[in-house]
């Protein structure tokens, strides 16, 4: 095998304490302890963005994992118990959740299964955009809420959703709850069958398994043990779990679409409009006659003719150009909000009714899905709710049409009658005004300037002339001014009969609640309706094996829990679990790899082995009898024949005491019909039973490399990119390697080589002491996903 090379070293101004290669691309991300994460390209450890803690998402990352196509990038923040998805190209939030627990570890896979019933189904995923339309892009002249929807990011959807490919992406919460998330988006399974704070997972990549560590704190040493799951319901029904995963992304997805376009509505909606409403208050107030406002404003309207307090409020507060301006902005809001509810609430609704619908279609195949927790009578409780949002927003239309109406009326007279009071030139096109268009103005006058005195001690306000905005705060559950169904010849005979009264077949319909209370009452259902779900299949989830391994060493208590062993692998092709750990107080010169086959049925006797690496690294007999010089300090899985570890030379002098290697499992492996077989004692800790565990030897010839200059201590690698990052102990050194170096490329490592040399004073400087650490000034390079593949 070629000596590794390396292509990059770089110096961090804050202690890395996360690290992790994209599946699919030459990009690393890294957590630092001041909570950024941060994304660097592979030449020359190159930064392309990063992500600053805030105090919307949260400070405090305490996990972090790829999505298996390398397009999205999850990680957790425990102060605020929330999931963030970013996108790689940008450093932007995609969409985000909350959790019950902070989330301690994460681990996102890729269902690789393969049958007929799935092949139609990725097939057939097509056929929704043919049915329904592409959602419409919400405007991008909003906030940073619609982002993800907006014109310029209509594809940001498609993104988030990813490949039909069932993907899931499991959380393991400080007080052992797991999570499993569909497509990262919705909550399929709820575990609560392991106990002590998780610190690592593993789903197999047929879903008939989950490996868990956890670290339980009884005594004052943390215990590390291991557990295997068993989630074969997952398998046994992998198509239809794989459909219904589908149908709960969409709905999870058309509900934040509803979320961000109601959010828009806000936006477009003014507080200018609501100057009359306190003017007229003010008026209230500070007059001295006994006459109503309305009275005052319909003498105004049949005689012309205005008392002296009405005359100051229009000329003096109001004005001409202040009249001016409201109508312009009642006209300009009500008609952008008007589009929004047509174009976007209704086409979200209408969506989510599909997807509904197909969902009770698929829960009435009761042999199927029922297993799995899906009640077609609750999705019909969601069928119901989402039809009562769509009746309040064909409401809040009505509002808005009657609305705009009788404001340009009104203010139409109200800006000619202001022009008399001021003698101001009236053009003729103004001065016409019918008998309708004066009874008109009556009747708006008749129903929005009536004094309430029970608005004022609930709102500081005595009228509500503009009645769009009541149904857009989402601090108001109820409408101040509910329409009037007085006359409504459809809701007199409803209420009339009985029979059609309560109706499965009809809608709810709810008029004095706002929309955003009919809102919320829909995410309620929804969101109860789909969760039964993640209650079945977590329960369904049994344990199948614990097994104490050890207490924590006082020397691991330190160090960051994120890239440290122990650690789990999940190899998919010959659906194996892989164990990889430390027991550094009883066994400080040895690793440990412990596998499981995927399939618990399968599991008999535990496969543990002890390795140990040999004296000689160019020797390949075990002569020697002395005790190893050589322990692991981490290892990684490269690929499924490969373990890339660190050592350590106990022999060598600081400077030249760590080695990079790359180990194959056929040296591991290589005589097991002949291999002692362990019988574990499930009343002791492995590490009470170190003498029995059988031991190999490995001699790594010249699959090696010497570290010079750099205390390393943790590694991170890609096998399909052919890459390594090794990161020193202060953790804040970092060196990039490729693994798999073409014979010509040898010259360009000894240049490398000797160039690292002329700097070996000032490096080893730098990995003495981390506060004299001086970071190399970082480069930001803008991306698109073309140049992140390249």
């Amino acid at each position: 095998m070629p000596p590794f090379r390396q292509v990059g070293e770089k110096q961090l101004p804050q202690e890395i304490i996360f690290m992790s290669w994209s599946p699919k691309r030459d990009l690393i991300a890294l957590v630092n302890k001041a909570g950024e994460v941060l994304l660097h390209r592979l030449a020359n450890i190159q930064r392309v963005w990063s992500l600053p803690p805030s105090e919307n998402t949260g400070k405090e990352v305490t996990s972090l994992a790829w999505r298996p196509d390398g397009k999205i990038l999850a990680f957790g923040l425990a102060d605020t118990k929330r999931v963030v998805l970013c996108d790689v190209e940008k450093p932007e939030s995609l969409h985000c959740f909350s959790v019950e627990t902070p989330v301690s570890c994460m681990h996102w896979m890729e269902v690789t299964e393969e049958n007929s019933i799935l092949t139609s189904f990725y097939n057939a995923e097509g056929e929704v955009n043919i049915l329904l339309p592409n959602l419409p892009p919400l405007p991008k002249n909003y906030n940073a809420t619609a982002k993800i929807f907006s014109e310029e990011k209509s594809d940001e959807i498609l993104k988030l959703l990813g490949d039909v490919r069932l993907n899931a992406l499991v959380l393991g919460g400080d007080s052992g709850q797991i999570e499993i998330y569909a497509y990262g988006m919705y909550k399929i399974a709820t575990i609560t069958e392991v106990f002590g704070a998780c610190q690592g997972l593993c789903l197999s990549s047929d879903l008939k398994s989950m490996s868990v560590i956890t670290e339980l704190s009884t005594n004052a040493t943390p215990e590390i043990t291991y557990f295997q799951l068993d989630t074969s319901l997952l398998s046994d029904y992998l198509p239809e779990v794989t459909r219904m995963a589908r149908k709960f992304t969409h709905i999870s997805t058309l509900l934040q679409y509803l979320k961000l376009a109601l959010t828009c509505m806000c936006e477009a909606w003014e507080e200018i409009l609501l100057q009359m409403d306190s003017r007229l208050t003010k008026f209230v107030q500070e007059k001295n006659t006994t006459t109503s406002v309305q009275d005052e404003f319909m003498q105004l309207l049949l005689w012309g003719k205005a008392s002296p307090e009405l005359q100051a409020l229009l000329m003096t507060q109001l004005t001409v150009k202040g009249l001016k301006k409201l109508g312009q902005s009642v006209e300009s809001s009500y008609s952008t909000i008007q589009r929004l509810v047509i174009c976007h609430l209704q086409s979200g609704a209408e969506a989510l009714l599909y997807h509904l619908s197909e969902l009770k279609g698929m829960a009435l195949w009761r042999q199927k899905y029922e297993p799995l927790g899906l009640d077609a009578k609750a999705i019909e409780g969601a069928i119901t709710a989402v039809g009562s949002f769509i009746l309040k927003a064909n409401e809040l239309l009505q509002v808005i049409d009657s609305g705009m109406k009788n404001f340009k009326a009104f203010f139409r007279w109200l800006y000619v009658a202001m022009l008399r009071m001021s003698e101001d030139h009236v053009l003729p096109e103004l001065n016409k005004m019918t008998q309708k268009d004066i009874t008109f103005v009556a009747d708006f006058l008749t129903e929005h300037f009536n004094e309430a005195p029970d608005l004022y001690n609930q709102k500081g306000k005595y009228f509500n002339v503009e009645r769009v905005g009541q149904y857009l705060k989402d601090e108001d559950d109820s409408l101040m001014s509910p329409p009037s169904t007085e006359g409504n010849q459809w809701f007199n005979f409803l209420h009339s009969s009985t029979h059609l009264k309560d109706s499965p077949l009809l809608f709810p319909y709810y008029p004095e609640k706002s929309l955003h209370f009919v809102k919320r009452q829909m995410e309620g259902i929804i969101d109860q309706c789909l969760s039964k779900p993640a209650d079945i299949i977590g329960k369904s989830v049994r344990q199948k094996k614990c097994i104490s391994l050890y207490q924590a060493a006082k020397s691991e208590e330190s160090c960051p829990r994120l890239i440290s062993l122990p650690y789990l692998w999940n190899d998919k092709t010959q659906n194996l679990h892989y164990l990889i750990f430390h027991m550094l107080e009883s066994s400080p010169s040895k690793f440990f790899i412990f596998r499981q086959p995927t399939d618990v049925t399968k599991s008999t006797s535990d496969d543990l082995l002890a390795i140990e690496f040999g004296n000689f690294l160019s020797c390949s007999t075990a002569d020697n009898e002395e005790s190893s010089r050589y322990s692991c300090l981490d290892a990684r899985f490269y690929d499924e024949d490969l373990l890339t570890v660190v050592l350590r030379d106990d022999l060598e002098q600081e400077g030249k005491d760590r080695i990079l290697a790359q180990l194959p499992l056929s040296m591991i492996y290589s005589d097991e019909e002949t291999q002692d077989q362990f019988t574990r004692d499930a009343c002791k800790r492995l590490e009470e039973q170190c003498s029995d565990i059988p031991t190999r030897t490995v001699y790594l010839e010249n699959q090696c490399r010497t570290l010079e200059n750099m205390k390393a201590q943790y590694v991170s690698v890609n096998g399909i990119r052919k890459i390594a990052c090794v990161l020193s102990s202060n953790l804040r050194h970092v060196r990039v390697f490729e693994m798999d170096v073409e014979d010509d490329g040898e010259g360009e490592e000894e240049e490398g080589e000797s160039q690292s040399q002329d700097v070996t004073g000032e490096e080893e400087e730098l990995n003495q002491s981390a506060d004299d650490v001086q970071p190399d000034s970082f480069e930001t390079v803008d991306v698109t996903e073309e140049s992140l593949d390249s």
